[in-house]
C-alpha cells in the first residue's frame, strides 16, 4: 500500500509501514471506540525519521486538517 503511494506521488524517501510489529513498537496499535464498540485500532500518527535512524519529531493523534503543513513548516526550521 505505501509503495503505491510513493509511486503515485513519486516520493523520493521510504515510507513506514503501518502494519504489525511497527504499531507496536511506536505504540500507535490502541484501543479506540466508536459508536460504543470498542476495538483495536492504529492511532493516525506521524514519525520524521533522520538519515541516521533517529526520531527527529512525532505527532500523535493526528487531525488532517493542517496537518501536511505543520510537518512542512517544522522541515523548513531544520534547515534555518
Amino acid at each position: 500500500r505505501n509503495k503505491k503511494f510513493s509511486d503515485k506521488y513519486k516520493l523520493k524517501y521510504p515510507l513506514g509501514s503501518d502494519e504489525g510489529k511497527n504499531c507496536d513498537k511506536l505504540g500507535i496499535w490502541i484501543e479506540k471506540s466508536m459508536y460504543g464498540r470498542k476495538y483495536m485500532g492504529i492511532e493516525r500518527s506521524t514519525f520524521l525519521i533522520g538519515p541516521d535512524s533517529e526520531l527527529l519529531k512525532e505527532w500523535r493523534k493526528v487531525k488532517v486538517p493542517g496537518h501536511a503543513q505543520e510537518v512542512y513548516d517544522f522541515l523548513k526550521s531544520l534547515s534555518t
